[in-house]
């Protein structure tokens, strides 16, 4: 079964006209090309659309559910074409935003929304990746913009420092380091963790982190939030590693503890990065001049 837009919208004419002439007409096709492709959607249906009066044609019921159909089919691609209309002529664009797990999850929401509300033709699509893994992204032009662990991004690319994101332990009240004020990471690594689902970039530096102390993490469980994680700390499941912003947030309404990691990579900066502004589009231009007005120094 094949039917090109030519047959539907020919189709649609024919039926809202009661008439092939009619409908050949409104369809600018002569009157035989039309019959045959009337006969041709039959054929190909095995079913009468059809029923041929002396005064025009009345739909069958077979025809009654083409013509919904096909309706439906002409809007779809009508719509279609206009949306895309509308991003050639730059009315609507999509932006490709590739930020870590802190970015996405911490830093960025309410500035991204607020970006959002501002300009209504933009849509915005935000990809979780590690840090190493945005700055190759963003060189070789797989996506617009990114946000990243500022000390690990190529001379090549353009950044403006945006936030500190330091990386705290959480554990229950009445776990044993609970009181300590600082902790080395390898103090921890051999224990019971919480962590991300697999595929968290967080987790993936976490795990990275333990290997260069030839160890491999212990996931006690996998939640797919920093709440979730929080709760299964607080219950005493194991230790978990979380950004301090949201490690500070969940300790208002739980009984957790949040204690600094002495790591060098605990202690990190947050930049907004992407390749020469001047060659961006214009909506992903707006969007980091956007983000700059956040940027905390």
């Amino acid at each position: 079964m094949h039917f090109d837009l030519v047959d539907m919208r020919l189709f649609v004419a024919v039926a809202e006209t009661r008439s092939i002439t009619r409908g050949a007409e409104r369809s600018a096709l002569a009157l035989a090309s039309a019959s045959e492709r009337i006969k041709g959607m039959e054929a190909a249906l095995g079913v009468a659309l059809l029923e041929r009066q002396r005064r025009g044609v009345r739909l069958t019921a077979a025809g009654e559910s083409l013509l919904d159909h096909a309706r439906i089919v002409l809007h779809q691609v009508a719509a279609m074409q206009g949306e895309l209309t509308a991003y050639a002529r730059g009315l609507k664009a999509r932006i490709h935003m590739l930020a870590n797990t802190s970015g996405a999850t911490e830093h960025l929401p309410k500035v991204l929304a607020s970006f959002l509300a501002k300009h209504p033709s933009i849509s915005l699509d935000v990809e979780e990746r590690e840090s190493a893994e945005i700055a190759v992204a963003l060189a070789s032009g797989a996506a617009d913009i990114g946000i990243a662990v500022e000390a690990m991004l190529p001379e090549g690319l353009e950044r403006f420092s945006f936030c500190d994101d330091r990386l705290v332990l959480v554990t229950s009240m009445h776990d044993e380091i609970a009181g300590r004020r600082q902790i080395r990471f390898a103090n921890v690594a051999e224990r019971d963790f919480i962590g991300l689902a697999e595929g968290s970039a967080l987790q993936a530096h976490l795990a990275g982190q333990a290997a260069k102390l030839g160890v491999r993490l212990r996931m006690r469980a996998r939640m797919k939030s920093f709440d979730a994680i929080c709760q299964m700390a607080e219950a005493g499941v194991g230790v978990a590693v979380i950004p301090e912003a949201a490690a500070r947030r969940y300790r208002r309404s739980m009984q957790i503890k949040v204690v600094r990691m002495a790591d060098a990579w605990a202690s990190r900066r947050l930049a907004i990065c992407m390749r020469s502004k001047p060659s961006l589009p214009k909506p992903v231009q707006q969007l980091a001049d956007h983000l700059k007005l956040f940027a905390k120094p």
